[in-house]
């Protein structure tokens, strides 16, 4: 009589032109909550939904940029066969940074569509790296750097370290950001041209730095890698103006020549 009753009950769900899409959306994009509202109740307007589309859109966007972000440096690097006007201190202070996000993301299970770009964006940062140490004469050095630098991964990402520690490293994320990017700002002053820096590059990680402020309140809600994306979104900002000013000056001489 009850399991009579309950079949009485149930409703079948609406279907949706969605439907065979419906595993690939819920997984990457959206709750089926949202789902339901937008292919079913067909509310295409709904705010809370929109965000969630949105943020997982930029993060997923950001991720798949990030492949090559740093790719026209590497190129640059590689064709001219020179690292004129990088500094690897400020590289080193990026890898820096880019590690504690990605370690503290991974340590706080947050989604990989809020952090992915870091692990892509670290590899790059450690290839370039590497050339400015290979193209300075000092091979064996940019042979160490790497080696060192992946084994003190492995060690930060394991479950010696405690979350203590990977919550302190992103924490001084900011500081490292702001005095990397003032010494690469510093070295581009000096020179009085920005060198082998990629304009592309520059401004490619200043426009995902400023959407991930977005993402990661929208996603993490933790106030701390918001306020990092905020403070490297300003650095890098600084570095594309300075990419902008040196390129009108180099124009402007060449004219006059």
């Amino acid at each position: 009589m009850s399991s009579a009753m309950a079949d009485q009950t149930v409703v079948d769900k609406p279907s949706s032109f969605m439907d065979p899409l419906k595993g690939l959306l819920i997984t990457y994009l959206m709750p089926e909550s949202c789902y339901d509202e937008f292919f079913l109740n067909f509310n295409l307007l709904d705010v809370p939904c929109l965000k969630i589309l949105l943020s997982k859109g930029l993060g997923i966007g950001i991720i798949l940029g990030s492949v090559m972000v740093k790719l026209p440096q590497i190129l640059k690097l590689i064709g001219a066969k020179s690292a004129e006007g990088l500094s690897f201190n400020s590289i080193l202070l990026e890898l820096l940074a880019i590690t504690g996000t990605m370690a503290y993301s991974i340590a706080k299970q947050f989604p990989f569509s809020a952090w992915g770009e870091a692990l892509f964006l670290m590899l790059q940062t450690v290839t370039i790296g590497f050339l400015i140490q290979y193209y300075g004469g000092k091979t064996s050095r940019g042979v160490m750097f790497v080696f060192v630098y992946m084994g003190l991964l492995v060690l930060l990402l394991s479950p010696v370290t405690p979350l203590l520690v990977v919550t302190t490293m992103q924490a001084s994320n900011m500081p490292a950001i702001i005095i990397g990017r003032l010494i690469q700002a510093a070295t581009n002053f000096r020179n009085g041209h920005t060198g082998q820096l990629s304009a592309i590059s520059v401004f490619l990680l200043f426009a995902g730095s400023l959407a991930r402020i977005f993402t990661s309140l929208q996603e993490t809600g933790d106030t701390l890698m918001a306020l990092t994306y905020v403070i490297s979104s300003s650095c890098n900002g600084i570095i594309a103006l300075q990419v902008l000013y040196y390129w009108n000056s180099a124009t402007k001489q060449k004219k006059m020549e």
